[in-house]
């Protein structure tokens, strides 16, 4: 009943942090940019026509056209995480807006890789992607500058080089010019993203730089694709709790109760696909369907969720029941007291209030309120009918300040994350042998038999 009701429970919170997150914008993935440049390549091929009715055929030269894709020399983000909670009902959930510079710089586009020979690119008729998982997160129109040295943009020291496809260019380039994003990945197969069209760099303008000032909402977590040969990621959080996850830790990190700062700096040697490929006559892109594959970010957690703490409780509601029982059962045989089912029936049922009782308060207070108030009625109610079947006052005391210790070692080993386990199993070992110690003589022996009921006898104390 208790584990049924608890599993309704998150249920229907699941129901309402879906509905938060429907509203605001879900967990985020970020993945680009990606130059998209087309290209074409003379082909010889078949020509029929009829002359005076004959059949003839002849060769002629015909345009094929392709395109190619390519990804960043260089890429950095730079961001900030602004946490907050939101509520549904009685239920929360974590949701953040990010403010994230994407910068870094495109190498002149070689290839050297495509089959055919001799093909032509059309560097004025390229497109820059950006795949975002959520656009319903995005706060204001986007907007990427593109073209330029872009120094400023990488850290100031992006573009020192140049890349060995690209061969390069040591004379002036373009100023960056702002073009405006539109919806759509631009690239088949990709589920959501924007794209703007960009003259792509070549031998004339040399490497090219971009930067995107990107503001998002989001819920839980948010994730990126380390899509550039060097990839630097710099992010900071007001959250205490922060959870780092995905292909790749952070290099360097610092976590505290006033939020957190992470750094990523990734390779294209830890990756599991290539630097370009081809799009057009293929659905998949070779190589995209492992892009979430290395993905890695951060996210959002809540460690005393009430429901988790709840259910790791109920794990540990064996132990109180064959505690309480046994303590009766001991009274029972060594005290000549008679206790009916009913009695271990109406107790047993006051241990599964507690859980009940938990569960119930921590939806509207914090869990360790929640957890108090909960322990407190159920040990004073065992407590109180304890009195009256057993006929005793100090053995009710006993029976409540058991309870109370059990309880008050419980929320010790709950609020434990990492040694919880070695914490529970030791807590079993202790109380199984001072049962085992108490009853290690048949209780039916006449001379402990005495020493107990004059130790425990029926005085109301």
């Amino acid at each position: 009943m208790v584990r049924s009701t608890l599993e309704e429970r998150q249920a229907r919170h699941s129901e309402a942090v879906g509905e938060i997150m429907d509203t605001w914008g879900r967990s985020q993935e970020i993945a680009g940019p990606v130059l998209v440049v087309p290209y074409s390549w003379k082909t010889d091929g078949e020509e029929v026509h009829f002359v005076n009715g004959k059949r003839q055929t002849g060769s002629v030269e015909k345009t094929a056209h392709g395109e190619a894709w390519f990804l960043p020399e260089t890429l950095a983000i730079e961001g900030q995480l602004d946490p907050s909670l939101r509520k549904r009902s009685i239920y929360t959930a974590a949701v953040y807006s990010t403010h994230l510079r994407v910068s870094g710089r495109f190498a002149v586009p070689d290839f050297g890789f495509v089959r055919e020979r001799d093909v032509t690119p059309h560097w004025e008729k390229a497109r820059l992607c950006f795949m975002i998982s959520d656009l319903r997160g995005a706060r204001e129109n986007l907007v990427v500058k593109w073209g330029g040295r872009g120094a400023d943009d990488t850290g100031g020291n992006a573009l020192a080089t140049t890349s060995g496809n690209g061969g390069g260019n040591t004379g002036d380039s373009p100023a960056a010019v702002a073009l405006p994003l539109q919806p759509g990945p631009g690239i088949e197969g990709m589920a959501s993203g924007v794209h703007a069209a960009v003259t792509a760099p070549s031998a004339t303008t040399g490497p090219q730089a971009f930067s995107l000032d990107l503001r998002l909402n989001g819920s839980g977590r948010i994730d990126f694709v380390p899509l550039g040969r060097q990839t630097r990621v710099r992010l900071a959080s007001a959250w205490p709790d922060p959870g780092f996850s995905g292909a790749w830790l952070p290099m360097t990190r610092e976590v505290g109760a006033d939020g957190f700062s992470a750094e990523w700096q990734v390779s294209w040697y830890g990756r599991n696909f290539p630097e370009n490929g081809l799009l057009s006559g293929a659905r998949d892109l070779p190589g995209l369907p492992g892009w979430s594959d290395s993905a890695f970010g951060v996210e959002l957690l809540q460690p005393l969720n009430a429901y988790r703490v709840t259910e790791r409780a109920i794990k540990y509601g064996v132990l109180f029941i064959t505690l309480v029982f046994t303590t009766f059962f001991i009274f029972e045989a060594a005290c000549g007291v008679r206790l009916s089912a009913l009695n271990y029936l109406l107790v047993g049922t006051a241990l599964c209030l507690f859980y009940l009782g938990t569960l119930a308060l921590a939806e509207f207070v914090a869990f360790g309120i929640a957890y108090g108030l909960a322990a407190a009625a159920s040990t004073l109610l065992i407590a109180c009918y304890s009195r009256r079947i057993l006929d005793s006052g100090r053995r009710a005391w006993i029976v409540g300040g058991l309870l109370g210790g059990v309880y008050g070692y419980l929320y010790f080993v709950l609020r434990m994350e990492d040694f919880s386990l070695l914490a529970g199993t030791a807590a079993l070992f202790v109380v199984l042998g001072a049962i085992m110690y108490v009853t290690r003589k048949p209780l039916a022996d006449s001379g402990r038999s005495s020493a107990i009921k004059r130790q425990y006898g029926g005085s109301e104390g």
